[in-house]
């Protein structure tokens, strides 16, 4: 038996046993006796883990190395691809800036379980601020940056923060976003009102906007980080069942879902994770590129890194930016597809961790890798990718291109940590396309049809996790027990509902095709948007693509595709449909009736990267939607609704 099979049938038949040792990789204060135990919430019961420990997670992440003699190894690096700004911060530079922003936060009044809003850019001041709420027992609900006042507002009422932590403004290319004035505007339209408003000034823009501060509420974050008489904070005892964070998902009633996180089972998961999954220990350096306002971020900037003694990377910019100085051949604004390949040379990155969407706008742009063969790649490793579908097209041009294993894997905001994986630090595994490979130890995972009932190996149907959910995923819905039962665990009793949808295959492979509700019925035949994109995504000039099921009264529903051509490629889009059709009926076969094909600019995202299938859907059968707040650009939707009502 190799070692995954053995750690895995050890995390199901001993999962007491299995956990607690995973739980020495933790300094405790009182360390857990137990592991596993339930609690009582709303209709039902949810999963409890070290609910005798006592730890702090600030000092997991600092403390700890800083005292076993790592004091002056990089602990954070802040990569700003829009300033051309560069900041190293070692792991007693950061813990004396958490120290002190945490002795702030409870000279205001923040005490342990308080709520604690962090809006703010990819800065440094982003992650010192989790890590002090972390130190001093504080719940932090980081909102990603930018989102617009009236959801900043609905999250604040929700979360009722003693304090919100914000900035002037953020960069975004060559825009300045006025971060006050839409936290100004939210507090207009929020019922709860913080005591303080902590406001990061930025200098490093000639754009820069004038901040109003608003006295006594608004702070000014660099006065307090001065005034020497805030004694820096010392790490507070927490339950492991304490709430670390509160992280918003998206919800279908309009209110905003708040997934909670723990103390305990997070620092364990996530410290495992590291060790068995990403394979990045002491001094080795993770770049994760995405943003502190998702989930990945939350993990894999902040945390995971820090507590396994590692260097993390913080990057402000996108995968794709405008060379402001150079004109391409057909006279717009050349691209520069080399940022994410600068980190990695400048700083050693051993593990990059990002979305398939950010390598697709890579390959778009650059699809014979002429930025990557400059670059200096030699200490990267691995390319995990995540938040979306890897389709097996994107996944053979990074393999071909980085020449290192590009690792797919999948996991939720609601899970915390992948649920799905190729284990490179326990037992790397073949890679197939299209799979994310094995269900990581403590998860079961089960595929279940409309009645609860296993399917066969091979058939698709909704992807479920058996109790008890390992540690670190989601201990419930802030402030609403119900809201998890109802939403999560009473469709299928004694499992998780996902929402994905997928496949097993003999070997125990999961194959991902997307959410539940991504699934199309063609006279009453079950075809997925996953299957039908993977084929067009093999088309040589097709950079990405989308499927979605609309409304048809013969057939149920009929599929329609939208793609994106690559940059550069020149071809007649009648000619590009008819070589797509013809691709489908190859593959799939006549019965997928996939005819409908446009060529569109672009794909409307939510700022993850995931596209807006159901959005472009509702458009097409001309329902009223409502565009989810968290979408990337909205003109993208109001593009191609001419395109969708068609």
């Amino acid at each position: 038996m190799g070692a995954y099979a053995e750690s895995y049938r050890r995390s199901i038949e001993d999962p007491e046993g299995f956990w607690l040792q995973q739980a020495d990789a933790i300094d405790w204060f009182t360390r857990p006796r137990s592991a596993h135990s339930t609690e009582p919430a709303g209709s039902g019961d949810v999963d409890r883990w070290f609910a005798d420990g006592v730890l702090n997670t600030s000092y997991n992440a600092l403390d700890r190395h800083v005292i076993g003699g790592r004091g002056e190894q990089p602990a954070l690096i802040f990569h700003s691809e829009v300033t051309g700004r560069r900041r190293s911060f070692s792991y007693a530079d950061l813990l004396e800036r958490v120290g002190k922003l945490g002795g702030a936060l409870t000279a205001l009044g923040v005490g342990k379980g308080d709520g604690v809003v962090i809006y703010l850019p990819m800065i440094p001041e982003a992650v010192i601020a989790m890590l002090a709420c972390a130190r001093i027992g504080a719940v932090h609900s980081v909102v990603f940056g930018g989102f617009a006042p009236a959801e900043l507002a609905k999250r604040i009422d929700d979360a009722q923060p003693v304090v919100i932590i914000s900035a002037a403004y953020g960069l975004e290319a060559d825009r300045v976003i006025a971060y006050k004035p839409m936290l100004d505007t939210a507090l207009e339209l929020s019922e709860h009102q913080p005591r303080h408003c902590v406001i990061v000034p930025r200098n490093d823009h000639a754009d820069a906007p004038v901040v109003e501060m608003s006295e006594p509420r608004d702070l000014d974050l660099a006065a307090l980080m001065r005034d020497a008489r805030i004694e820096p904070a010392v790490p507070v005892e927490v339950a492991a069942t304490d709430p670390l964070y509160i992280l918003y998902t998206s919800g279908t009633t309009g209110k905003p879902k708040g997934i909670v996180r723990d103390n305990g089972g997070h620092a364990v998961a996530l410290s495992y994770a590291m060790r068995s999954i990403f394979d990045v220990g002491p001094g080795e350096v993770m770049f994760t590129a995405s943003d502190v306002g998702w989930v990945v971020g939350h993990s894999f900037i902040a945390y995971a890194p820090l507590l396994v003694g590692a260097t993390t990377v913080l990057y402000e910019g996108k995968p794709v930016s405008a060379l402001r100085q150079a004109q391409d051949t057909a006279g717009g604004q050349a691209q520069d597809a080399g940022a994410f390949w600068r980190v990695v040379a400048e700083h050693g990155v051993r593990v990059l961790f990002t979305a398939p969407t950010a390598i697709r706008a890579i390959r778009k742009v650059d699809p014979d890798g002429e930025a990557i063969a400059a670059s200096d790649l030699s200490t990267l490793q691995t390319l995990f990718l995540a938040g979306e579908r890897l389709d097996p097209d994107t996944y053979r041009w990074a393999d071909d291109q980085l020449g290192v294993p590009v690792v797919d894997h999948w996991w939720q905001t609601e899970t915390g940590w992948p649920i799905v994986a190729n284990l490179r630090g326990l037992e790397p595994m073949p890679i197939k396309p299209g799979s994310s490979t094995v269900p990581v130890p403590g998860y079961q995972v089960a595929i279940l049809d409309e009645h609860g009932t296993p399917v066969p190996v091979g058939a698709e149907g909704a992807i479920c996790l058996r109790r008890p959910l390992p540690p670190g995923t989601l201990t419930g819905v802030w402030g609403d027990p119900q809201r998890f039962v109802t939403g999560y665990l009473e469709t299928y009793p004694g499992y998780y509902l996902t929402g994905d949808g997928g496949y097993l295959d003999d070997d125990g492979y999961l194959f991902v095709m997307g959410r539940t509700d991504d699934v199309i019925n063609v006279a009453g035949h079950r075809l997925s948007t996953g299957q039908l994109e993977a084929v067009l995504a093999t088309h040589p000039a097709v950079a990405e693509c989308a499927v979605i099921g609309v409304a048809d009264p013969l057939k149920g529903q009929l599929p329609r595709g939208l793609v994106v051509i690559k940059s550069g490629v020149e071809i007649d889009h009648d000619q590009l449909r008819d070589e797509l059709v013809a691709l489908v009926r190859q593959e799939i076969g006549a019965i997928a009736s996939l005819r409908r094909i446009d060529a569109v600019p672009a794909l409307p995202k939510t700022r993850s990267g995931k596209v807006l299938r159901k959005t472009m859907r509702e458009i097409a059968d001309g329902q009223h939607t409502q565009v989810p707040s968290t979408i990337e650009d909205p003109s993208v939707i109001d593009g191609l609704r001419p395109i969708l009502t068609q």
